[in-house]
């Protein structure tokens, strides 16, 4: 059978076609999709409203039911369970006591997903600390990457091409965030409240900023990979504006974006409830933040 499951990115779209009134099986002609697969997709999400990032995680917890936990034994779990105990690494077991029977890999999976019950993280050598962060957010999969991206994008050295990200209220607190925007020659520097951090809220918010700006002035984006910009497609194809995507841990690759987004929060520390801030002191504190003169620029202003 040739088929493929829904990326983030497709569950982005899905979200705002179905948001802006597309019935199944128009979402399904835009995307090159077969009716059905559309229709069930929508059919799985417990909510009134269909969401890309909750269905996302549903789809993440339905793989994991569905995987197979492979070689894991009691009488393994207490040969392991005792040699760590003791000292021992992962790697050391594997090559001594269990010779041909596990990849010391496999171990640290076992103890990361919390397999092994009386193995804490602390245990370990590296206490842990080497493991890649675990992220939540959902991933877009597909789409331009920063290796893509223009070479004048690099040099700084023509107007009209951004950075993006979000700033978001703290955990827990609300789902008032902010979309902003940083222009990589001037490093001006502008926000958006928007309700959520989800694909058609940022969509909304990027065609505000490029419908505001005078023609050519917003040639290209970039952006992480936040389940936030699954439109990149969308936008690609109603505005010409092609989005790329930095390399998943590299903040340093917008690092216009990400210093700006620090010099806000000076005016909106990480507890503020985004979602209840003032709109004109908004708009005043951005003028401040712009006319700051800059090192970078010779110590004059964005503005």
């Amino acid at each position: 059978m040739s088929y493929h499951h829904f990326t983030i990115s497709e569950r982005g779209r899905i979200e705002g076609l179905h948001q802006a009134g597309y019935s199944a099986r128009k979402i399904a002609i835009a995307m090159g999709r077969h009716h059905s697969s559309i229709s069930r997709e929508l059919k799985r999400t417990s909510a009134s409203t269909y969401m890309a990032e909750s269905s996302q995680h549903d789809y993440e917890a339905r793989r994991e039911r569905s995987r197979s936990v492979g070689k894991i034994t009691d009488s393994l779990v207490e040969i392991i369970e005792e040699k760590l105990s003791k000292t021992w690494s992962p790697e050391q077991i594997v090559n001594t006591v269990l010779t041909g029977k596990l990849s010391f890999k496999t171990i640290y999976t076992w103890i990361y997903r919390g397999w092994l019950k009386h193995v804490q993280l602390n245990q370990l050598r590296q206490k842990g600390k080497r493991r890649k962060p675990v992220e939540t957010r959902g991933r877009i999969v597909v789409g331009r990457t920063i290796a893509d991206r223009p070479a004048e994008v690099e040099t700084r050295e023509t107007f009209g091409h951004w950075e993006l990200d979000t700033v978001v209220s703290s955990r827990g607190k609300s789902k008032g965030c902010l979309a902003t925007f940083v222009e990589r020659k001037s490093r001006l520097y502008t926000a958006i409240k928007i309700p959520n951090r989800s694909a058609s809220s940022m969509e909304a918010a990027i065609t505000q900023v490029f419908s505001t700006l005078p023609s050519a002035a917003f040639k290209t984006a970039t952006t992480d990979r936040g389940k936030e910009f699954a439109c990149n497609e969308i936008l690609e194809e109603k505005l010409g504006l092609p989005l790329y995507f930095a390399d998943p841990y590299c903040s340093w690759q917008r690092g216009s974006n990400e210093n700006a987004n620090g010099l806000l929060r000076e005016f909106y520390p990480k507890k503020t409830d985004l979602a209840l801030i003032d709109q004109d002191e908004l708009i005043k504190n951005l003028f401040l933040l712009n006319s700051r003169p800059r090192k970078c620029l010779g110590w004059k202003s964005p503005i």
